[in-house]
């Protein structure tokens, strides 16, 4: 008797321990997701910011070269279509990516809950099989039923280390993608910068040689 309730008494504090180790776990990475939403919105609203402002400055070129410009704001238009696209390509593919490992993490979630509901009944059933025995099975069936715990807790241990090891590695991948991201959004924005003080210097040559001429 005093086996049979040190041995219930060490499966209920496993127990406790996963399903107080899984509810840490989905908090830490709701709390992540929820970071990563709040990272992108932030960005979207700055990419959005960037483009109005770039449509202003369009604007006022527009007004004061006029129609000779004309080649040069049909490009810079173009070039603002295509960086329009690009952040909205951009923020599709963060969204994906969250809603990737999200899915991903529910999923483990899940799989780990109904492991842990078969495991319990597997135990329910044991214990009442066990039960029905004769006295002298007891010391036998309980040295055994410790064995399989804890073959079972390194398990399940084992499981949680490789699966929160993969997430890891993804939500490392999702960042340095990003990262990626804004480098190249950074260097594209370089390059139409230039181009468009290329345009401008022309149109200013352009000028300076027609007031010449008169």
């Amino acid at each position: 008797n005093c086996i049979t309730v040190i041995l219930l008494t060490f499966q209920t504090n496993i127990l406790t321990e996963l399903k107080n180790w899984k509810l840490s776990f989905i908090q830490h990475h709701k709390l992540q997701m929820r970071q990563e939403k709040e990272k992108h919105t932030a960005h979207v609203k700055q990419l959005h910011n960037e483009m109005e402002n770039l449509k202003e400055l369009l604007h006022t070129y527009e007004i004061s070269i006029g129609r000779k410009d004309e080649v040069v704001i049909t490009n810079l238009t173009q070039a603002l279509e295509k960086q329009k696209e690009r952040a909205e390509l951009m923020r599709k593919f963060t969204l994906w990516r969250i809603q990737h490992v999200k899915a991903k993490q529910e999923e483990y979630a899940n799989r780990m809950a109904e492991r842990h509901f078969r495991t319990a009944s597997m135990k329910k059933v044991w214990a009442a099989w066990r039960s029905l025995k004769e006295e002298k099975w007891k010391d036998k069936v309980a040295r055994a039923c410790q064995l399989r715990a804890e073959d079972l807790c390194v398990q399940l241990t084992n499981d949680y280390e490789a699966k929160i090891s993969e997430l890891t590695t993804t939500l490392e991948e999702t960042k340095a993608e990003i990262l990626r991201l804004h480098s190249e959004r950074d260097q594209y924005e370089d390059t139409m910068k230039k181009a468009f003080m290329r345009g401008v210097c022309a149109l200013n040559l352009e000028a300076m040689t027609m007031f010449q001429g008169k």
